[in-house]
């Protein structure tokens, strides 16, 4: 059976995709309940249950405890998918990290002393700050308390059980 279940969080919004399996073993343990099930059962010598196509998180995960993960998928989003510099729009695997102030004078890799860069700007900018570099910064990095919704990526076909959860 090929079956994925689509996770959604506690407020009804679609996270991850898992496979049946992973999707079982949280039903199993309490972390999320189902909301849609596929037709198909999954069978042991004492327990009998249907494969769940959508299910929802039922309390908060550590990390949605501790605020927002630092990572570079979580500064794209931060600074819209735009170089901070040029503005011009990026892919993830076109964004480049960078250091306002640089790491070799002591700056960090945190929330207020990086952001998002096209190679050419990162660059030209090189082991300087912004200003002796000439270049403006066209927002000051700090942590968010929220990141804008981004639409979860499905790759291929969409079971019929999740299109009330994605659109």
């Amino acid at each position: 059976m090929e079956k994925r279940a689509l996770v959604l969080t506690s407020w009804y919004m679609p996270v991850r995709i898992v496979t049946w399996q992973d999707a079982i073993t949280d039903l199993v343990q309490g972390k999320v309940e189902p909301l849609v099930n596929y037709s198909e059962e999954i069978r042991s010598p004492s327990t009998v249950i249907r494969c769940p196509a959508v299910v929802r998180i039922l309390r908060p995960t550590k990390g949605m405890k501790k605020g927002i993960k630092f990572s570079k998928q979580n500064v794209a989003a931060r600074d819209g998918h735009r170089c901070q510099y040029c503005l011009v729009r990026l892919t993830l695997s076109q964004i480049t990290y960078d250091h306002v102030f640089p790491r070799s004078r002591g700056g960090e890799t945190n929330w207020d002393n990086i952001v998002t860069a096209c190679r050419p700007c990162n660059f030209k900018k090189e082991d300087k700050t912004p200003q002796e570099a000439g270049m403006k910064l066209h927002s000051i990095p700090r942590k968010p308390g929220s990141l804008p919704v981004e639409p979860l990526p499905i790759m291929g076909d969409m079971p019929d059980e999740w299109m009330a959860w994605v659109k």
